[in-house]
């Protein structure tokens, strides 16, 4: 009874419901009754309309995501459609509107390409739509016409689309466009969303009909559990199945006439039911109406409205279209104008004061203001503006050419300018100043740079013109610093200048001029010169740095040279063909390397075109004062770089400083000759053979050399040059020393030697030059070589033939004579030993020794005073000889009782009896 009532509820529902009983579930379809009518089974196509709604669903999102949000519009409504008998191509219609005021709806196509993208094919605004023809919609017809400008044909996909897009537009006309839009074929109750009560009593006979089609429905889950557990419960009837069937069959008449009693027992309160729904059908109509009174009253108001809000965009669009219109001209017009007296200024051109020519300056800088401004093309097609500009472009032009006129017979002037004659008394070397120069053309250096902007293929040739001009007046004053200078170092005037200079060549023999100093030569004329080599040379490069300085600081700031100048192109290409139509034959120093890099340096080089050539036959006057002027040049020049590099007021790349680098080279290059020639001389020397001993010229030549050059760079700051010129000279001594060895000379080569290697070696110790250490230690090994052969060699003259008679015995000992059998050698027998001792008593030992004393007391140099020394190694040596002789007649002559005629304290009675007589 319990599964009975549930049935009997669910039976008892509307029929709009839609709802089927579990009872028409397990059964054929019975026909239910409600109110005398018969309400057949519904089929419904559940599954389809899900997947339509996400379809839909999905369509939109993408739509308002990627199309119309963009836009900033907000989508309303959309249909699938293709044109009347093409179904190819479809396409989607969409109904949106703007999403800010005033908010105008609008009708958009949008297709679908390839890669499943929406695009806006086209857009129509509503208020262009004519006519909607929605070709009897009270049909089942999915065609409709939309007519703009022309008649669009559409087919819809299904008709509940065609009719939601139809009655949106419908609400749209009457709430944008004022009823504007004419429908045809429209049924007023079916763009409102209502139905006829003929349509109903259809709807309802259709419907069952319909389910009179189904005889069955599907049940759902529950249903059929509910019928499991029904059959479970009546087992035992399922079984019998007849019995079951009469038992379902009495139950189903039981609960028919428990719902008609219902039915009939609830009549009343359904007929004042349905009369409340009247009421209140009729009270939303009356509402309804109200409503669209007011909408249409709103309609009118919100059309004004939107009138406005056009009309005041139009205004705002105006009046920002005369404010930016008002800005442009204003622009325009203050800065596309120049004043009258600028104008007048730059017409003139007149330079001739220094008033006028900052009225140039400041009309130049104005008008380069003027034309500076970036100016739109589209106003250049203005006839003021294109006026302006030409005249504008003709008043620079005029400026430019009147300008570089005046500014080049500046130059012309100044390049003619005099220069003081030489014949004029100077008691001062001085350099010439530019300063006045410089002063007069400064005032100009505001144009030059306008110049320089304005046109810069003009302002490239103005450094030409400038150094052409100035090079000439440079020339001149050069040539005339250069000859004071000459003047003043060898204080004669100009006619005598070249007499002077070869002097030192002409004096005297070769040899005197080839071995003499200044500070030795007879007289003393030209002892001056050196100390005033150094002194004018010094002078001359002190005048000349600040000359080329301020020339060079003067063209930086008048040209606006830097050296990492990028836009003087023509400059530099210039330059590059002089550097290569220069000559071949000239000298590689002639031309600073920095030439083909930086435009200043190409113009210095240019202005001071004479400069480097004066400088060089300058120090070429110093290099002929005497022989070793080139050491003073070489050191003056390197203490000047050095000086001149540790400078703060000196430029990082000056002209001068490439200048005298490449004096240094030539410096070096005559130093390194000088020494060349030296050594030269000294190896090739030959010795006269009359010549009695005592230091060699060679010698003296070296330490004259070394203590002139010591003195000279005993300040200089480098003295590499130096110390290899000293290892050249010493090496080239040395060997001429040594090859006395092979000289035929009257007296004793290895004295001679000695007597020199000593006085190299004193020379050495004395002034204490680190590069000669060596040498120095090498000649006092060879100093002691030689003093040891002259003592051996003379040593042997007093007892000559004593010293032969053991030099024989010692050889017979070294052939392997035994000791004790030399006696009875014949030639060595005592016998012969008696008689060769007899022939040297002590008065004839001391003669001997006295006569070698006068010898070499007469050979060896009283300069070097190595008389006693070498006395003292001979009596060493002669002492060392007489211990060997006793020695060798203890051993080969033992007990024959033989002795010399003079002891060893005899000895040594001669040797101090010699020496105290002879000091």
């Amino acid at each position: 009874m319990r599964q009975a009532g549930k049935l009997s509820k669910d039976s008892g529902k509307s029929p709009q419901s839609g709802t089927i009983s579990r009872q028409q579930a397990i059964t054929p379809a019975r026909p239910q009754r409600k109110g005398g009518i018969v309400q057949p089974a519904v089929t419904t196509s559940y599954h389809f309309l899900l997947c339509l709604g996400i379809t839909m669903a999905s369509l939109w999102s993408s739509l308002e995501k990627d199309v119309f949000n963009p836009q900033k519009k907000r989508l309303l409504e959309t249909i699938r459609v293709w044109k009347t008998g093409k179904k190819k191509k479809m396409s989607i219609l969409c109904v949106v509107v703007d999403t800010f005021r005033p908010m105008q709806p609008f009708l958009v196509k949008v297709k679908v390409d390839r890669g499943e993208q929406y695009k806006i094919a086209y857009r129509w605004p509503l208020a262009e739509l004519q006519l909607v023809d929605g070709k009897t919609l009270n049909q089942a017809s999915l065609d409709f016409d939309l007519q703009f400008d022309k008649v669009y044909k559409w087919t819809a996909s299904s008709f509940e689309e065609k009719k939601t897009f139809i009655r949106c537009l419908w609400k749209l006309n009457h709430r944008f466009l004022t009823s504007s839009i004419t429908f045809v074929n429209v049924p007023s109750y079916a763009v409102e969303g209502r139905q006829r009560p003929q349509e109903d009593r259809k709807d309802t006979v259709e419907a069952e009909s319909q389910d009179g089609l189904s005889v069955y429905q599907e049940m759902t889950p529950k249903e059929a559990a509910d019928v499991l557990k029904l059959m479970e419960e009546h087992e035992p009837l399922v079984n019998n199945s007849v019995a079951f069937a009469e038992r379902l069959s009495n139950d189903l008449h039981v609960l028919d006439e428990a719902n008609l009693r219902a039915i009939i027992s609830s009549e009343k309160q359904v007929t004042q039911l349905m009369s409340s729904i009247d009421e209140a059908l009729a009270e939303v109509a009356r509402v309804e109406e109200t409503l669209q009174i007011y909408d249409e009253l709103l309609g009118s108001v919100k059309q004004q409205m939107d009138h406005i809000h056009r009309e005041n965009s139009l205004l705002h669009c105006i009046i920002s279209n005369k404010t930016r219109l008002m800005d442009e001209i204003l622009f325009l017009t203050t800065h596309l104008s120049l004043s009258r007296e600028h104008c007048d200024a730059l017409s003139r051109a007149d330079l001739s004061s220094p008033s006028r020519v900052k009225a140039c300056i400041a009309a130049a800088e104005a008008l380069s203001a003027c034309m500076n401004i970036q100016v739109q093309p589209g106003y250049r097609k203005l006839q003021s503006v294109a006026e302006q500009l030409i005249m504008f472009e003709t008043l620079k032009q005029n400026f430019e050419s009147s300008f570089i006129s005046h500014i080049t017979s500046i130059f012309e002037l100044q390049g003619n300018a005099q220069v003081p004659a030489l014949g004029q008394p100077i008691d001062k070397l001085s350099a010439p100043s530019h300063r006045l120069h410089h002063e007069e053309l400064v005032p100009y250096t505001p144009l030059m740079a306008w110049l320089r902007n304005a046109n810069p293929v003009l302002f490239c040739d103005l450094p030409k013109v400038y150094a052409q001009k100035l090079s000439r007046l440079y020339d001149r004053e050069i040539k005339a610093f250069f000859e004071q200078a000459k003047t003043f170092l060898l204080g004669r005037r100009k006619g005598s200048l070249q007499e002077s200079s070869e002097k030192p060549m002409a004096m005297g023999s070769r040899q005197q001029s080839r071995w003499s100093l200044p500070g030795i030569r007879e007289g003393q004329e030209d002892t001056p010169d050196k100390d005033n080599v150094m002194k004018m040379l010094e002078q001359v490069l002190r005048e000349l740095q600040p000359l080329c300085t301020m020339e060079q600081q003067f063209i930086e700031k008048f040209f606006q040279l830097s050296h990492d100048a990028t836009d003087l192109q023509v400059l530099k290409a210039s330059a590059t063909k002089e550097v290569e139509s220069t000559s071949p034959e000239d000298p590689p120093c002639t031309k600073p390397r920095s030439q083909l890099e930086e435009p200043m340096t190409w113009l210095l080089s240019e202005i001071f075109s004479c400069l480097e050539p004066e400088l060089r036959g300058f120090l070429d006057v110093c290099n002929k004062v005497h022989p070793f002027s080139c050491l003073q040049v070489l050191v003056t020049l390197n203490d000047s770089i050095f000086e001149m590099w540790g400078s703060s007021s000196a430029l990082p790349s000056s002209f001068l400083n490439s200048v005298l680098g490449n004096m240094l080279l030539l410096a070096k290059s005559n130093f390194n000759r000088c020494i060349g020639n030296l050594c030269k001389e000294i190896e090739e020397t030959k010795m006269p053979s009359k010549m009695k001993g005592g230091i060699l010229p060679s010698v003296s030549r070296f330490e004259e050399f070394v203590s002139f050059s010591e003195e000279v760079f005993r300040t200089a700051q480098r003295r590499g040059e130096l110390d290899k010129a000293h290892l050249r000279l010493a090496i080239s001594v040395f060997s001429s020393i040594n090859s006395l060895s092979s000289a035929n000379l009257k007296v004793n080569t290895d004295m001679v030697m000695m007597e020199n290697f000593h006085h190299i070696h004193c020379f050495l110790c004395q002034k204490k030059i680190h590069c000669l250490e060596d040498k120095k230690r090498e000649a006092k090994q060879m100093y002691s070589e030689h003093m040891e052969k002259y003592v051996i060699k003379y040593l042997g003259q007093p007892l000559e033939k004593l010293n032969h008679f053991f030099e024989g015995v010692k050889a017979r000992v070294a052939q392997g004579v035994k000791e004790e059998e030399v006696s009875f050698q014949l030639a060595y027998s005592k016998q012969e030993l008696r008689k060769v001792i007899e022939k040297y008593p002590g008065k004839e030992v001391k003669r001997a020794l006295e006569t070698l004393y006068r010898k070499i007391h007469k050979y060896l140099s009283p300069e070097e005073n190595l008389l006693p020394v070498v006395w003292h190694a001979m009596e060493q040596e002669f002492i060392r000889q007489y211990q060997e002789f006793e020695d060798l007649i203890q051993r080969c002559y033992e007990g024959s009782g033989i002795a010399m005629d003079f002891t060893m304290e005899d000895l040594l009675s001669y040797f101090n009896s010699i020496t105290l007589s002879n000091m």
